[in-house]
């Protein structure tokens, strides 16, 4: 079943005289419950292409079907709907309150979400069971991180948005959350999206999409994606 459908898709930037197409003319279809990424260089579109289907941008034009609704016709209002009831954000940066423990800053998204998940569980599945009651700063990147992910799997969403989720990570922490990731689209049916300047990534993928100067270059299911065990990091 398709989960997103994109349609000639444009998202022109204006400043002053000068206009920067973000995005020109894109289709795109993808199915629910895969691991897919999203690769090219900086200025691609990459992250353009992510808040379209985050609902934290809006196309010039063409339309953004996701789930059989078009969010690129949606309210204010709705479109915040949107993002707490479908939708799960994972980024380079954790954005934790430091204030709050790791399982406050997990329990947040109660308050927003209409059908949560246990934060309590959500800890235990990235490894933190032992850490709930710790604060962000007592914990590592790499911790801090899948806090972040749990808190995102807590919304319940359908599709998990991950925009270079182990950039600040050393190699050995990134393969972790990377698993759990794929753990969430192989076990669990959740669609992942990440987007990534690193090739490694993509040989994990059950779709890879090359993306440059705007457009879709390539979008290509891969029939035997390795583990996070076998690509040479």
């Amino acid at each position: 079943m398709n989960i997103v459908e994109l349609k000639n898709v444009t998202r022109v930037y204006t400043a002053g005289d000068h206009e920067m197409k973000a995005l020109d003319g894109v289709d795109l279809t993808l199915e629910e419950g895969r691991f897919i990424v999203v690769l090219g260089p900086s200025g691609a579109g990459k992250s353009t292409l992510l808040n379209m289907l985050g609902g934290l941008d809006s196309p010039t034009s063409g339309t953004v079907v996701v789930g059989g609704k078009d969010i690129s016709t949606l309210s204010n209002d709705e479109l915040a709907e949107y993002r707490a009831e479908t939708v799960g954000f994972v980024f380079q940066s954790y954005n934790l309150i430091p204030t709050l423990t790791v399982l406050e800053n997990v329990a947040l998204v109660k308050e927003i979400a209409t059908d949560p998940l246990s934060s309590h569980d959500m800890l235990r599945a990235v490894g933190l069971e032992d850490h709930m009651k710790n604060f962000p700063s007592e914990l590592s990147g790499g911790e801090q991180q899948r806090v972040s992910i749990a808190r995102a799997l807590a919304k319940n969403p359908k599709i998990l948005l991950c925009d270079e989720p182990t950039g600040a990570l050393d190699s050995e922490t990134g393969v972790l959350v990377l698993k759990l990731l794929l753990k969430m689209a192989r076990e669990y049916g959740k669609t992942i999206i990440i987007v990534t300047h690193n090739q490694n990534i993509a040989k994990m993928a059950d779709t890879v999409i090359q993306v440059k100067n705007g457009k879709i270059k390539s979008c290509t299911d891969q029939e035997n994606p390795l583990s996070a065990d076998e690509v040479d990091w």
